[in-house]
């Protein structure tokens, strides 16, 4: 059982007097403190820092964790150019990238994004699938790549990432046919689903359609993103979210836990519903820290880490929801 955290590599999660390059020390003391993996989020609907600068940053200055994105937009970047960067980091942490990707997601959160990059909305996850294909294929040597979109001869060498085959490829979202892509063609699924029960139907969808592609459904890593702010009760919690909520979204909480899972409470009540998703079948999480300030974002990280070995003791022994 891993338990992660999302690096607040946002501004809207600053205070005035951060220094960015705090996030460094944030992420060597997240190490320290248990936690197996740290994450960078991906996008251009706010300032942040980017993603893969931020995780090559880390990989000089860690030792264990891993360094994964969640999720990493593909589509925002020259896909041979990209291989090159993630080869590149993964080479840089000894091996320790894993690489979520996702297509955005409509509205502002997506649609924009092509636009700005000079993309068609439409065949966005065929584009994602072939950008992640033509990835192993180059990490793999290949000379030249024929694919429905993308066509390359003559590729000159590229790096080779430290593992063969290249870092494992994650899926975020949990639509039907992101299910099944998952189960056919990726290493792990990354999903936010608001409610445990869909999370442990989802998995199994993943999992049946791996069996049908002839994969081992214990190659795919079950996943969970996931909001957490630990407070003395719901409801300061609550208020504590909200506040998150719309600093870094623009809108109420009661809309955010409509689409992603948040979790809130007490210490006690936080644990009691991450082991939910445990029982679910979740063997991964990753925790965004609700706090809109590096001060608050490092109470919460220390707070989470007290809740470590739970977690992990909760999926050592746990009652499963996968078969309900």
């Amino acid at each position: 059982m891993d338990i992660g955290v999302l690096l607040p590599t946002g501004t809207a999660q600053w205070g005035p007097a951060d220094d960015p390059r705090e996030l460094i020390a944030f992420g060597r003391c997240a190490e320290r403190s248990g936690f197996s993996s740290l994450f960078a989020n991906d996008s251009l609907i706010s300032p942040r820092v980017e993603a893969l600068t931020m995780l090559a940053a880390l990989a000089p200055v860690t030792e264990t964790v891993t360094l994964g994105t969640a999720a990493l937009l593909p589509f925002l970047r020259r896909p041979i150019q990209a291989a090159q960067a993630l080869a590149s980091l993964d080479l840089l942490s000894g091996g320790r990238l894993t690489v979520t990707v996702g297509a955005g997601f409509p509205g502002r959160f997506g649609r924009p994004l092509y636009a700005l990059s000079e993309l068609p909305w439409e065949r966005r996850f065929a584009r994602l699938d072939e950008t992640v294909a033509l990835w192993r294929a180059l990490w793999g040597g290949a000379g030249a790549f024929h694919g429905e979109i993308f066509r390359f001869d003559d590729i000159p060498l590229t790096t080779r990432p430290s593992r063969a085959g290249g870092p494992p490829m994650w899926l975020g979202g949990a639509a039907p046919a992101a299910l099944a892509r998952t189960g056919r063609l990726y290493d792990g699924w990354l999903p936010y689903p608001p409610d445990p029960a869909d999370y442990a139907s989802g998995l199994r969808t993943v999992r049946t359609a791996a069996a049908e592609a002839g994969r081992e459904t214990a190659d795919i890593t079950p996943a969970l993103f996931v909001s957490v702010r630990i407070e003395n009760d719901i409801e300061s919690g609550r208020r504590a979210l909200n506040e998150y909520a719309q600093g870094t979204y623009g809108m109420p909480l009661e809309q955010l836990e409509k689409i992603q899972a948040v979790v809130t409470g007490s210490a006690d009540q936080v644990l009691e519903h991450l082991e939910r998703y445990v029982a679910a079948g979740a063997r991964h999480i990753v925790a965004r820290l609700g706090a809109l300030d590096l001060h608050s974002q490092r109470d919460q990280l220390e707070r989470i880490a007290d809740l470590i070995p739970s977690v992990q003791g909760a999926a050592d022994h746990p009652c499963s929801l996968e078969s309900s």
